[in-house]
């Protein structure tokens, strides 16, 4: 059987690293050159269709497809099951033909992209499309691929279950990432930036299990077109459910760094946001059971926020956080107070540290919305207000215990009625809110 030259180094460059020498002398090809099978690299004209045909003989041959190096001009190529699509990372470039994504698929499973550039060229006018698209797909594998340069979003993923790892996603007027009904995709060490109104969404269409976890990414420069909050995030989870954002590093996003909106059972932890120009990190709407954890949050208009108790908002950890640094106001949402920490309903704030903030420092309730917040054992230093807490007509309970209160320039502890502050000493005037439990707080002024 004659060999070709190009399969050889194919072969080669795949398996000498591991096989040994008798082993290799018999290996011949373990995949396909896309150039053997028509594709001719860095040329303006279209080559779906010699790809499309490269595919086939790919999948017939059960061997994966190598791209070589350069630009190859395509645009809707539909992607079988059990194929792998590999190139030379940062050098074999897909660029849009047209408006349509460059590939994708519906109803497949086990596909593998890998060391492959997509450039969008600036095409596609729908917010819906992407560059790459799949629906309806498991056992997805996208390794090592770069996406930019995309009139819309850089990657939608539809009802799909698989693996995003160690991309670099850019240049999006949308989002980076776009998933939407996933079960549990996995996105790890990806680089998402520049990047117009969100970084990385984990959507559903109705609330349910999702089991997305997000975990060891850089996401960076997010803007935001429109809106007040559904734009502009760095981590976007909403509706879906059980999801883990853990250990990422999260930078210059228009609005929040992480942003779950209407989730249950979900955790953010480990993270670094750095400045968010809203809330770093919120837990919003009709939100249950969200464990907020060992973040560190340095520059945001407000840090953390557990709100909507009037929403059905409820049950929360937040523990072993660093907020520091918080805005005098949001360049992005005026309607924004300067807060260390917010929570309203069945909630846990504690172990926490707070500094400079130009308002409260950790504040309970608003109005009539609070029920069961326990504020204990936080460091809170630098603040207009040490600790806020609602003493509006139809509060309910608090308990303030063990905090360590410095330099807190108007109060201590402070009663508060929505904006206005009532009481600037909750210990003194224990008698009239009975439903605050005050005891063994410290407070410190230098």
């Amino acid at each position: 059987m004659k060999i070709r030259r190009r399969r050889m180094i194919v072969g080669f460059a795949l398996a000498s690293a591991s096989l040994p020498t008798g082993i290799l002398a018999q290996t011949t090809s373990v995949a396909l050159n896309g150039i053997d099978l028509g594709l001719v690299p860095n040329q303006a004209f279209d080559q779906s269709e010699q790809l499309t045909a490269a595919i086939g003989k790919a999948i017939k041959a059960g061997l994966p497809l190598f791209l070589p190096a350069g630009r190859y001009r395509v645009s809707g190529i539909e992607l079988p099951s059990n194929l792998k699509v590999f190139g030379v990372a940062g050098a074999t470039i897909l660029e849009a033909a047209d408006g349509t994504p460059v590939m994708g698929a519906r109803g497949k499973s086990f596909i593998s992209l890998e060391g492959l550039s997509f450039d969008g060229r600036g095409l596609g006018a729908s917010r819906r499309e992407a560059v790459v698209a799949f629906q309806e797909c498991t056992s997805l594998n996208i390794f090592q691929c770069t996406i930019g340069n995309a009139n819309n979003n850089g990657l939608v993923l539809n009802s799909c279950s698989g693996r995003i790892v160690n991309c670099e996603i850019s240049t999006c007027r949308q989002s980076g990432i776009h998933l939407q009904n996933s079960v549990g995709m996995l996105l790890d060490g990806n680089n998402i930036h520049s990047c117009g109104n969100g970084g990385i969404r984990v959507w559903r269409s109705e609330g349910g299990a999702d089991g997305t976890i997000v975990i060891n990414n850089r996401i960076s420069d997010i803007g935001s077109d429109e809106g007040d909050g559904q734009n502009g995030n760095g981590v976007n989870i909403f509706r879906a459910d059980r999801v883990i954002v853990s250990d990422n590093v999260i930078e210059e996003c228009a609005f929040s760094a992480v942003r779950a909106n209407a989730t249950n059972d979900t955790i953010i932890s480990g993270n670094q946001c750095i400045n968010s120009s809203e809330v770093a990190i919120f837990s919003e709407f009709a939100f249950s059971g969200s464990i907020i954890s060992n973040n560190i949050i340095d520059g945001a208009a407000r840090g953390i926020s557990i709100t909507n108790f009037n929403d059905g908002g409820r049950l929360a950890v937040c523990s072993g956080n660093i907020v520091r640094n918080i805005m005098a106001f949001s360049p992005t949402n005026p309607r924004t107070r300067p807060i260390g920490i917010f929570a309203e309903a069945d909630t846990a704030v504690s172990g926490n540290v707070v500094e400079n903030v130009p308002g409260i420092g950790i504040s309970a309730g608003w109005g009539p919305y609070l029920r069961n917040v326990l504020v204990s054992n936080n460091v809170i230093r630098q603040t207009l207000v040490g600790i806020g807490v609602s003493v509006a007509e139809g509060a309910g309970p608090a308990k303030i215990s063990n905090n360590l209160i410095a330099d807190s320039e108007l109060a201590a502890l402070a009663g508060i009625a929505w904006r206005d502050i009532i009481s600037t000493d909750l210990v003194a005037d224990a008698a009239r809110f009975p439903h605050i439990m005050l005891s063994n707080n410290s407070v410190v002024q230098f």
